[in-house]
């Protein structure tokens, strides 16, 4: 019996995972078809990958680029758009697999178009959910798609999970590897610069997840993905530092059986979890060396030192647009670090700032996501400016 290849679309297509994801698709073209590869600014690494991969259609986001990338992928028979409009269309061109890898809120809305066809959306832009959770959840179960999550912690908590139900849950640990500066006072914390903040002694990621590692956000984050990935309640999410970063989460059971998923730090072993889901496939990843590891350490986070923490969890038990309005301070802040505007201890206290002086009500649609996304950046802007002056 012949096997249809899967046919797949890429958002994110230049960025790490995009690119990952691309290399695991490389390893078995016949399994896979591409329907569209998207971008935000990189005309010659969309072209490329459009070209490679036999792409029907590549979209830049940046519409002042579509020149450029038709001008590129004429005569290749790979069909060139641009813009918001076009981002949301390739969402609708009904791939079985869709990667969800645009950084930020602009992937809120292609990300929702894809849920909506109720297919498979494996999910790697944290702001679907910790800005939009509520709505991305209720267009999951409304479409009946299946969301799988590409996070390495969160992909390895639901490889743990086929182990048992959620009802049979007492505690879900999310793993940190604690990042660069684990070790760190908060004293030796305020002159750390950015060229240091983005050299992550485990992971190879780009340049604002690196600088989330080093404040610990991207764990804030990931907890109030948790949150609305695996229902089990606040009580039973925990974070726990692990700076090999071999096990990537736990999950604990009532009979007090504790199932982890390890691996090296490489992601492409999640995505190819998502790729290949139900089945897995082969990958190009190195095995595990326990050997060679040597031994597994894990502590409990410092939330005085690392305050994000902090913060993330009290946006989840305040409710309502308190997730959005923490993602976009902290977005701001990150770039006004990477920057140089501000100091690496300013960006927890913008966010805490932003969080204290926003208004945190209910957001019932994109619309309003977005203008409470925009509403909270203006105010961290001038929040950094302030600290400048």
């Amino acid at each position: 019996m012949v096997i249809a290849p899967r046919t797949v679309t890429i958002f994110g297509a230049t960025g790490s995972v995009g690119r990952s994801t691309l290399d695991l698709i490389g390893c078995d073209p016949d399994a896979y078809e591409v329907l569209a590869l998207t971008a935000c600014h990189d005309v010659d690494g969309l072209a490329a990958a459009a070209v490679a991969h036999r792409a029907q259609r590549a979209v830049i986001a940046d519409e002042s680029r579509y020149g450029a990338l038709k001008q590129i992928l004429a005569g290749t028979g790979v069909e060139a758009a641009a813009g918001a409009l076009a981002l949301t269309e390739a969402a609708e061109m009904g791939a079985d697999w869709t990667m969800a890898a645009i950084v930020g809120n602009a992937g809120l809305a292609p990300t929702l178009a894809a849920v909506r066809r109720g297919r498979t959306v494996a999910l790697a832009n944290k702001e679907a959910l910790v800005s939009a959770g509520g709505l991305m959840m209720a267009a999951v179960a409304e479409s009946g798609a299946t969301l799988l999550p590409v996070d390495s912690e969160h992909n390895a908590i639901f490889q743990c999970l086929a182990s048992g139900s959620l009802d049979a849950v007492a505690r879900i640990t999310l793993t940190a590897s604690g990042g660069p500066f684990r070790t760190f006072t908060r004293e030796a914390m305020r002159s750390v610069t950015p060229a240091q903040a983005l050299k992550h002694p485990n992971w190879s990621m780009g340049r604002k997840i690196s600088i989330d590692s080093a404040t610990m956000m991207n764990k804030g984050l990931e907890l109030i993905e948790a949150w609305h990935l695996f229902p089990v309640g606040l009580e039973r999410l925990a974070i726990l530092v692990h700076p090999q970063s071999v096990v990537h989460s736990m999950v604990e059971f009532h009979d007090r059986s504790t199932i982890a998923q390890l691996g090296c730090p490489d992601m492409r072993v999640p995505i190819a979890s998502t790729l290949a889901w139900p089945a897995r496939m082969e990958t190009p990843c190195r095995p595990l060396d326990l050997v060679a590891v040597g031994r597994l350490d894990f502590e409990a986070p410092d939330e005085q030192r690392f305050p994000v923490l902090r913060l993330a969890r009290g946006a989840l038990e305040a409710g309502g647009s308190a997730p959005a309005v923490l993602n976009a301070a902290n977005e701001v802040a990150v770039m006004a670090f990477l920057d140089e505007r501000i100091g690496f201890l300013d960006i927890g206290r913008i966010v805490e700032d932003v969080l204290a002086r926003s208004n945190l009500a209910p957001a019932a649609s994109i619309a309003d996501i977005q203008a409470i996304d925009l509403s909270a950046r203006r105010l961290a802007e001038r929040l950094a400016a302030e600290l400048i002056s």
